[in-house]
């Protein structure tokens, strides 16, 4: 019987709910989870997270350094296949590249998502950090808003709403309330809510776990990714994340976010930049 790739922390939801099993090289199952859905669609994150177990499985190193997913139809809960192949292997760097695809009715294979990654060693990497951005200044986590807080950053419905800890500081949380800033700016705390740690897999998620950009401008709606670009910088500390997201131009119906992951050692950890398709939407919930 084939064994799990990348052997999962027992307790972990993450870990088990992103696991694959080689069904042959360069061949993986999983099982995308409806605990990572939001509404009807599966969290684009979250596939990037079991796309990227499977390539550090195929790959001789073990770290994500980056990752650039194009998403071509939207995923559901439900089996899936990861296929990999290595493009290049290096002494330091090996790049590959998967597809996930899914099954429809009737049995035809549908693409999902198209990844190309890049992997090395996080640890390898010198500790020489020469940057002109600081972390976001947040509100203590108390201080800030979750889904228990009125308007919702998911739908109480939703298996995301239930698997990550998000706490948005209120000051780019008016959108919630009807009042977006208009800034195009969202910013808060993540973390898991089965108490994980953060690493360099779960980064893949956190970059794509927070509302929308758009929200803030006023257009609400479903804002699908159409292309998602992570780099990993560092393997963070342990501890809740810091995740401020922006957007400078919507035009054209489309819009770009690009997100910075802080650790709770003032590390950039992760940086990411998508472009999702604008909500069709009007205004905020509330807005008159």
């Amino acid at each position: 019987m084939a064994q799990a790739a990348q052997a999962s922390s027992a307790d972990s939801e993450f870990d088990r709910d992103t696991s694959v099993t080689l069904r042959e090289p360069g061949v993986y199952d999983a099982d995308l989870s409806p605990g990572w859905a939001i509404l009807s669609a599966v969290n684009g994150g979250y596939l990037l997270a079991i796309v990227a177990r499977a390539l550090r499985d195929a790959l001789p190193h073990p770290d994500p350094f980056t990752v650039t997913a194009h998403y071509l139809t939207p995923s559901k809960p439900g089996p899936a296949v990861v296929r990999t192949e290595a493009v290049r292997t290096g002494r330091t760097l090996a790049t590959g590249q998967a597809s996930l695809y899914q099954y429809e009715p009737d049995g035809t294979e549908v693409e999902r998502v198209r990844v190309l990654a890049a992997y090395g060693a996080l640890d390898s990497l010198t500790d020489d950090v020469r940057t002109s951005v600081k972390p976001p200044t947040l509100p203590p986590p108390d201080q800030c808003l979750g889904t228990e807080d009125g308007p919702a950053a998911f739908p109480g419905e939703s298996g995301f709403a239930h698997r990550v800890v998000v706490r948005l500081d209120p000051e780019t949380a008016g959108w919630a309330f009807g009042a977006p800033s208009g800034r195009g700016e969202v910013r808060g705390w993540f973390s898991l809510a089965d108490h994980r740690e953060p690493d360099p897999l779960s980064l893949l998620l956190t970059v794509d776990a927070f509302p929308p950009t758009a929200f803030d401008l006023g257009l609400m709606g479903w804002t699908p990714t159409v292309e998602l670009t992570t780099h990993i910088r560092a393997r963070p500390a342990p501890g809740p994340l810091r995740v401020f997201v922006t957007t400078r131009n919507l035009a054209g119906g489309h819009l770009e976010e690009d997100a910075d992951v802080w650790d709770s050692a003032d590390r950039l950890v992760a940086q990411s930049r998508q472009l999702a398709r604008a909500p069709r939407g009007a205004g905020a919930p509330g807005a008159r």
